[in-house]
């Protein structure tokens, strides 16, 4: 008896260890990887380059994610998912310590292309410990949302932790390189949790065959149609998001003048609005339905951009350097956050409640890949508007994709509708 409690006491503190591992893996990854149009700006005013080359930061973040995702997604649970988290973990950590200690571009790129490693192999390794961490349903879209939640948390701290870093007389100082030895530490403590933590992955492992089969249907998702809508809706979304975020701490400096800190941290705002949208979004789902929103949302976004960015067109030139000398207009471009926020993850909810659960591991390896190559175009078409045309041109470019999006999404409610998703060549009907 008594050797059965200390097994069941041992086995909850392993579990909470691991929690605490995923929550703070979760939270480290949304800094580095939301870090781009930190990294971006600081590129350009420390190590001389072009915004366009620039722009070939996200390229190294999101391709490795996707191409990572895709292989690893099947082979991952025989690996091991704790193992993979101390894989990506120790990647991360490496590259952290080389960026501080040997600073530079082409170290960035370096930096951003083993975050986008490191991001797939813990995301990938995530979702499926989730399943084992949890007993049903309930408990799974808890600890989901624990888990998001420190990702969001991440999102929001990452912009004021780099702005401290920031020399504000001087952005080009290298002095905000210091940062990536905080980066590098919380890696190791994330190391040392799931060393100490143990649990059974067995339930994960599945037959030999899993990662062929996997493969297969993976392929033959990828030529259904509402998956192809799917694919398109959400390469759009995360185009419309990266594009925006990445860029907007060069909007907010080159633009509105904002001071090299106030600049990174005023795109804390749209995080902020981004984290806010998806909390408010579920009771309006439940109210107005999904389509609708989404619609309100994609004019909002419309709305936004038309309002705000001829505005600050006109704006007057002069150093911004406190908080009570920006313009309203400064605080509204981040709230298209708002509006994008409950897109992203109604669409991916909409296409894997449409699907049997035996194909929802290989949807997500799609989801993941098709995310990341949007973001990578976002940022990098982003850039090149910026670069030729300037701050207000890329930004009011943004209504473009947002009203393809918004086409997109009814498209595929109507294919929804119309057939059934359990078979090659029809869709189910959308409940």
């Amino acid at each position: 008896m008594n050797g059965q409690k200390s097994a069941s006491k041992s086995a909850a503190f392993s579990r909470r260890l691991l929690i605490a591992a995923l929550m703070l893996s979760y939270a480290q990854f949304a800094i580095l990887l939301n870090s781009v149009g930190t990294v971006i700006l600081q590129a350009i005013n420390g190590f001389g380059v072009s915004k366009p080359e620039a722009a070939t930061l996200e390229a190294f973040k999101d391709l490795p994610i996707a191409l990572v995702s895709l292989a690893v997604a099947a082979y991952l649970p025989r690996f091991g998912l704790r193992r993979a988290l101390i894989v990506g973990q120790a990647i991360v950590a490496l590259a952290c310590l080389a960026m501080a200690l040997v600073p530079g571009f082409a170290m960035a790129r370096l930096l951003f292309l083993a975050t986008g490693v490191g991001f797939a192999l813990v995301k990938t390794a995530t979702y499926t410990l989730i399943g084992l961490l949890t007993e049903d349903a309930a408990r799974h879209a808890a600890l989901t949302n624990r888990i998001e939640g420190g990702f969001m948390l991440g999102v929001l701290s990452g912009y004021w932790i780099f702005g401290l870093f920031i020399d504000p007389s001087a952005p080009g100082n290298p002095v905000w390189l210091q940062v990536y030895w905080l980066l590098a530490a919380l890696s190791i403590a994330i190391v040392v949790l799931l060393l100490s933590a143990r649990l059974d992955e067995r339930a994960a492992q599945g037959s030999e065959t899993a990662p062929l089969a996997e493969g297969r249907l993976m392929i033959g998702l990828i030529v259904r149609p509402a998956v192809l809508l799917f694919a398109g809706a959400a390469f759009l979304y995360v185009l419309v998001e990266q594009g925006v975020g990445t860029w907007l701490p060069t909007f907010n400096a080159e633009v509105l003048h904002l001071s090299a800190p106030m600049s990174v941290q005023g795109a804390s705002i749209f995080a902020a609005a981004l984290a806010l949208g998806r909390l408010g979004a579920a009771p309006l789902i439940t109210r107005i339905g999904w389509l609708r929103l989404l619609a309100l949302c994609v004019a909002g976004i419309a709305v936004i951009v038309m309002i705000v960015v001829p505005l600050a067109e006109r704006h007057a030139p002069g150093r911004i350097e406190r908080w009570a000398d920006l313009p309203w207009y400064g605080y509204a471009m981040p709230l298209i956050g708002l509006c994008l926020a409950p897109i992203y993850p109604t669409i991916v909810s909409t296409i894997l409640s449409a699907l049997p659960r035996s194909q929802h591991a290989a949807m997500t390896g799609l989801i993941i890949g098709f995310s990341a190559l949007g973001g990578t175009t976002g940022s990098f078409i982003t850039g090149r508007v910026f670069a030729t045309f300037g701050g207000i041109a890329a930004f009011r470019l943004v209504i473009v994709p947002a009203l393809l999006l918004g086409l997109l999404v009814v498209l595929l409610d109507r294919r929804l509708r119309k057939a059934a998703l359990s078979t090659p060549k029809d869709l189910p009907a959308s409940t």
